[in-house]
Protein backbone atom coordinates (compact mmCIF):
# COMPACT_ATOMS: atom_id res chain seq x y z
CA UNK A 1 0.00 0.00 0.00
CA UNK A 2 1.21 3.39 -1.00
CA UNK A 3 -0.33 6.56 0.28
CA UNK A 4 0.18 10.17 -1.90
CA UNK A 5 -0.44 13.33 -1.16
CA UNK A 6 0.18 16.14 -3.56
CA UNK A 7 0.68 19.67 -2.99
CA UNK A 8 1.92 22.93 -3.89
CA UNK A 9 -0.84 23.90 -6.47
CA UNK A 10 -2.64 27.50 -6.93
CA UNK A 11 -3.58 30.47 -8.65
CA UNK A 12 -0.64 31.82 -10.72
CA UNK A 13 -0.48 34.12 -14.45
CA UNK A 14 0.31 33.05 -17.62
CA UNK A 15 3.81 32.95 -18.18
CA UNK A 16 4.66 31.80 -14.38
CA UNK A 17 5.95 28.94 -12.36
CA UNK A 18 4.82 26.29 -9.79
CA UNK A 19 5.95 23.41 -8.14
CA UNK A 20 4.17 20.38 -7.41
CA UNK A 21 5.33 17.70 -5.04
CA UNK A 22 3.84 14.57 -4.15
CA UNK A 23 5.33 13.19 -0.75
CA UNK A 24 4.69 9.00 -0.90
CA UNK A 25 4.54 6.66 2.16
CA UNK A 26 4.04 3.30 3.16
CA UNK A 27 5.62 0.59 0.78
CA UNK A 28 9.27 1.10 -0.61
CA UNK A 29 9.19 4.32 -2.73
CA UNK A 30 12.35 3.20 -4.87
CA UNK A 31 9.69 0.40 -6.29
CA UNK A 32 7.27 2.60 -8.35
CA UNK A 33 7.89 4.67 -11.04
CA UNK A 34 5.46 7.62 -10.64
CA UNK A 35 3.57 9.36 -13.15
CA UNK A 36 1.46 13.13 -13.14
CA UNK A 37 -1.97 13.07 -14.53
CA UNK A 38 -4.53 16.24 -15.14
CA UNK A 39 -7.57 16.30 -15.30
CA UNK A 40 -9.49 19.91 -16.83
CA UNK A 41 -13.22 20.69 -15.98
CA UNK A 42 -15.27 18.22 -18.55
CA UNK A 43 -12.52 16.43 -20.00
CA UNK A 44 -10.89 13.17 -19.23
CA UNK A 45 -7.53 12.98 -16.83
CA UNK A 46 -4.21 12.68 -19.18
CA UNK A 47 -1.07 11.97 -19.00
CA UNK A 48 1.79 14.94 -18.44
CA UNK A 49 4.76 13.52 -17.08
CA UNK A 50 6.39 10.36 -15.60
CA UNK A 51 9.96 9.27 -14.15
CA UNK A 52 11.21 5.83 -13.95
CA UNK A 53 12.20 3.77 -10.72
CA UNK A 54 15.42 4.54 -11.08
CA UNK A 55 14.89 8.78 -11.90
CA UNK A 56 17.35 7.74 -15.01
CA UNK A 57 14.35 7.92 -17.62
CA UNK A 58 11.45 10.91 -17.71
CA UNK A 59 8.47 11.04 -20.45
CA UNK A 60 6.45 13.88 -20.99
CA UNK A 61 3.73 15.20 -23.06
CA UNK A 62 3.77 16.70 -26.37
CA UNK A 63 1.80 19.82 -24.51
CA UNK A 64 4.36 20.04 -21.68
CA UNK A 65 7.93 19.20 -23.05
CA UNK A 66 10.07 21.80 -22.66
CA UNK A 67 8.33 23.61 -19.97
CA UNK A 68 7.74 20.72 -17.46
CA UNK A 69 10.63 19.09 -15.46
CA UNK A 70 9.89 15.17 -13.45
CA UNK A 71 12.34 14.66 -11.09
CA UNK A 72 12.34 12.37 -7.56
CA UNK A 73 14.11 12.93 -4.20
CA UNK A 74 14.47 8.91 -2.36
CA UNK A 75 15.73 10.84 1.02
CA UNK A 76 12.04 12.27 1.15
CA UNK A 77 10.20 9.93 -0.93
CA UNK A 78 8.78 12.92 -2.98
CA UNK A 79 8.29 13.53 -6.73
CA UNK A 80 8.18 17.25 -8.16
CA UNK A 81 6.95 18.52 -10.81
CA UNK A 82 8.21 21.88 -11.96
CA UNK A 83 6.23 23.70 -14.07
CA UNK A 84 7.31 26.96 -16.02
CA UNK A 85 5.77 29.21 -18.86
CA UNK A 86 2.04 28.10 -17.80
CA UNK A 87 -0.54 28.64 -20.11
CA UNK A 88 -4.29 28.99 -19.43
CA UNK A 89 -4.95 25.27 -20.95
CA UNK A 90 -2.17 24.25 -18.10
CA UNK A 91 -5.49 24.41 -15.76
CA UNK A 92 -6.32 20.97 -14.29
CA UNK A 93 -6.17 19.41 -11.00
CA UNK A 94 -2.58 17.42 -10.96
CA UNK A 95 -2.89 13.77 -9.76
CA UNK A 96 0.29 12.18 -9.00
CA UNK A 97 -0.29 8.40 -9.16
CA UNK A 98 2.20 5.35 -8.59
CA UNK A 99 2.99 1.98 -10.68
CA UNK A 100 4.52 -0.72 -9.42
CA UNK A 101 7.28 -2.40 -12.02
CA UNK A 102 10.27 -4.49 -12.13
CA UNK A 103 11.32 -2.79 -15.14
CA UNK A 104 13.63 0.09 -13.05
CA UNK A 105 13.75 2.02 -16.23
CA UNK A 106 10.23 1.71 -17.64
CA UNK A 107 8.16 4.43 -17.41
CA UNK A 108 4.03 4.36 -17.97
CA UNK A 109 1.85 6.85 -19.78
CA UNK A 110 -1.40 4.61 -19.41
CA UNK A 111 -3.28 5.33 -16.52
CA UNK A 112 -4.36 1.49 -15.54
CA UNK A 113 -0.13 1.36 -14.86
CA UNK A 114 -0.68 2.95 -12.16
CA UNK A 115 -2.36 1.31 -8.86
CA UNK A 116 -2.19 4.41 -6.70
CA UNK A 117 -3.50 7.84 -6.67
CA UNK A 118 -3.11 11.01 -5.05
CA UNK A 119 -6.01 13.31 -4.06
CA UNK A 120 -5.15 15.90 -6.35
CA UNK A 121 -3.87 19.49 -6.28
CA UNK A 122 -5.43 22.34 -8.57
CA UNK A 123 -3.46 24.56 -10.80
CA UNK A 124 -4.70 27.45 -11.92
CA UNK A 125 -3.36 29.59 -14.73
CA UNK A 126 -4.73 33.11 -15.28
CA UNK A 127 -4.75 34.73 -18.53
Amino acid sequence: QVQLAESGGGLVQAGGSLRLSCAASGRSFSWYAMGWFRQAPGKDREFVSAISRTGLTTDYADSVKGRFTVSRDYAKNTVHLQMSSLKPEDTAVYYCAAAGSLNSSATYFERDKYTYWGQGTQVTVSS
